[in-house]
């Protein structure tokens, strides 16, 4: 018998009326009713769309050292009264395409090697990149005085509102270049950058595929069940409040009485593919937790009948991206996007004792 319990966590499949789901036509408007509950409290809404997005390349050349690949550098234009621009960076695989996309927000970081670069422009994709905080500092003490709060005024979205934002901006540039397969677009982010990453998927249909990796407390991992020595609902609104809504915090030593946990946030991106990575050995980013967000979520795609589109995958070791995520998510594109045979098994519960 397992030693391991799968705690209760609020019901995905009960409409606030107090109705049950009945069949997977009802599942769209259960999943309106999850957002609305968790977007606005956990992370002060989204910040609004532009009248309109753009793409301006900016600069292309060849990159022979990484596949032949072409390196085109573009400037995403987010058209308000004024506009707000940000850079995206494209690596794209030689031959005609259309590609499959891999989105990182993370090109504030230093994660993707010219290794995994290589790995993903090998297998066909196009590796995409945005650095999230020319969208929103990740600075305690900012105001809102930079990056995309001015354009937002009077709005009470956080920093890791305003990055899923800059990947909603992403996919409105990808979707109209030729090259780019608009139906198998993934995003990827690391810890904080995986936290905006799964917000990203959950709020935008446009998005074929979520992943997060080791994204933890307000990603992947679970306020009512805290794994040893992982980080609480107190330990990350202390440090970055900035992150989350203004009201977020009055649930701290309450946790039990959130109207959802993070299971509705990955519920949200169903039926699309889900893919969360995680470490053994990153404590603080709740691995035993994020195993049981993903048993409930799991219960969504087996009523809807697409179970095979969840997957969770863990690793030894501790906090990064390293190659063997990336690996996994690769092969989890393969698999889903190709149909090539998996290789791993994405399901596994790591903590079960026989």
């Amino acid at each position: 018998m397992s030693t391991y319990t799968v705690r209760a966590l609020p019901d995905l499949f009960t409409f606030r009326d107090g109705a049950r789901i009945q069949r997977s036509g009802d599942w769209p408007r259960r999943r309106q009713e999850l957002l609305d509950a968790i977007v606005p409290l956990e992370y002060g809404g989204l910040p609004p769309k532009p009248h309109t997005t753009r793409g301006e390349e900016l600069h292309t050349s060849a990159v022979r050292r990484l596949e032949s690949a072409h390196y085109i550098t573009c400037r995403v234009v987010a058209e308000f009264d004024r506009p707000f621009s940000f850079l995206l960076y494209l690596l794209v695989p030689p031959g005609p395409g259309p590609f499959p996309v891999v989105l990182n927000g993370d090109a504030c970081w230093s994660y993707v090697t010219d290794e995994i670069t290589a790995e993903v422009l090998r297998r066909g994709n196009i590796l995409a990149q945005f650095n999230r905080v020319e969208i929103a500092a990740d600075v305690r003490d900012a105001d809102r005085s930079s990056g995309l709060y001015p354009f937002a005024a009077g709005t009470t979205f956080g920093a890791l509102a305003a990055w899923a934002w800059g990947y909603h901006r992403c996919i409105d540039v990808l979707t109209n270049l030729e090259f780019v397969n608009a139906a198998q677009i993934a995003v990827v982010g690391h810890s904080r950058g995986g936290k905006a990453s799964l917000l990203a998927g959950a709020t935008d249909e446009r998005i074929a595929l979520t992943s997060a990796n080791d994204s933890g407390c307000g990603g992947a991992g679970c306020y009512r069940f805290q794994g040893p020595n992982s980080e609480t609902l107190a330990d990350i609104v202390g440090r970055f409040p900035y992150w989350f809504g203004p009201s977020f915090g009055d649930y701290i030593g309450r946790e039990t009485e959130l109207p959802f946990d993070q299971h509705f946030l990955k519920a949200a991106v169903a039926p699309r593919l889900l893919l969360t990575t995680e470490a053994l050995g990153d404590l603080w980013a709740n691995p035993t937790g994020a195993w049981q967000t993903h048993e409930a979520a799991r219960e969504v795609y087996r009523f809807l009948g697409v179970e095979a589109r969840i997957g969770i995958w863990y690793r030894e070791g501790g906090h990064a991206h390293s190659q063997a995520d990336w690996e996994t998510l690769l092969d989890f594109m393969d698999w889903q996007f190709r149909g090539t045979q998996p290789i791993f098994q994405y399901d596994q519960n790591p903590f079960a004792e026989a």
